[in-house]
């Protein structure tokens, strides 16, 4: 079960992408992941198919071309630097992306059934919050969160089925704390949701440790070391602590997506630990 959840930097590599998770490699129904690195005056098409996409500049800027509509991206200089814009793609489209400087780029992605309009997101737009005190604190970009509970249905980015955040950890903080879950059906207090976490080291010699714990017997397990450029899967289970080495600040996209009948993020904590985001 460790090995098939950890997903140590170069092990997910497919193509033309340093990371490739799709719903057939990681054994489960909806949610992807592709981390494309583009070299300077670099190019690459793909299509859709199935799912809806959102393009996100990791370290860099580019172009992203949808179906003949040509959206420019400013990008970042890295996810450590500042929020950044993007581009949701649809399911059925043909997509090009460019980068004359080159860069990283993530394409967080979710089988979906409804298609959308291929949109700009600009990053003055993405609710940014601070989760916890103390040494629990974390800074989350909800660039396409879904509406928490009691939200005008406004809120937010719209996608069919995708729902994704950026986390930022300081060095010798805890975050996904206390522990969650969202592996049940239970209408307005949990959803089920697949996730896969991507994860980035300011420094990256760097690391931190990720935690799943079961939730059902024979369920997700896991504590791994995991460094920059790995990815977990969460299938299901409790999941965190995540927690970041000091003196190095942690990265992770949070990409989810599941079956239920609303695209909704519902969660539980973990019973010994009720502490909720003090």
């Amino acid at each position: 079960m460790t090995s098939r959840l950890h997903l140590p930097a170069g092990t997910a590599a497919r193509g033309p992408y340093a990371v490739d998770i799709d719903p057939s490699t990681a054994g489960w129904d909806h949610c992807a992941l592709r981390v494309l690195d583009l070299p300077p005056g670099g190019e690459h098409r793909f299509d859709s198919a199935d799912a809806e996409w959102v393009v996100l500049p990791l370290a860099g800027a580019c172009t992203v071309r949808v179906d003949g509509e040509l959206f420019e991206l400013g990008g970042r200089a890295s996810v450590f630097s500042s929020v950044t814009d993007f581009v949701y793609v649809p399911r059925d489209a043909h997509a090009q992306i460019a980068s004359g400087a080159g860069g990283r780029f993530a394409l967080a992605g979710a089988k979906c059934g409804r298609r959308l309009p291929a949109r700009y997101g600009p990053a003055p737009e993405v609710p940014v919050e601070t989760r916890g005190s103390g040494d629990r604190s974390r800074t989350v970009r909800n660039f396409a969160a879904a509406a928490p509970a009691g939200a005008d249905e406004r809120y937010g980015f719209a996608c069919d089925r995708l729902i994704a955040v950026e986390v930022v950890t300081p060095g010798g903080h805890w975050s996904s704390y206390p522990p969650h879950k969202h592996d049940e059906h239970r209408p307005g207090t949990e959803s089920v949701l697949e996730e896969i976490y991507y994860y980035e080291i300011q420094d990256p010699r760097g690391y931190a440790y990720q935690r799943i714990s079961p939730s059902r017997p024979g369920g997700a397990d896991l504590l791994a070391e995991v460094r920059h450029g790995d990815a977990v899967l969460v299938p299901d289970g409790w999941h965190g602590p995540s927690i970041a080495q000091p003196g190095h600040d942690l990265y992770y996209l949070n990409v989810m997506a599941g079956p239920g009948p609303e695209r909704e993020w519902r969660i539980s904590f973990h019973p010994d630990h009720t502490e909720g985001y003090a």
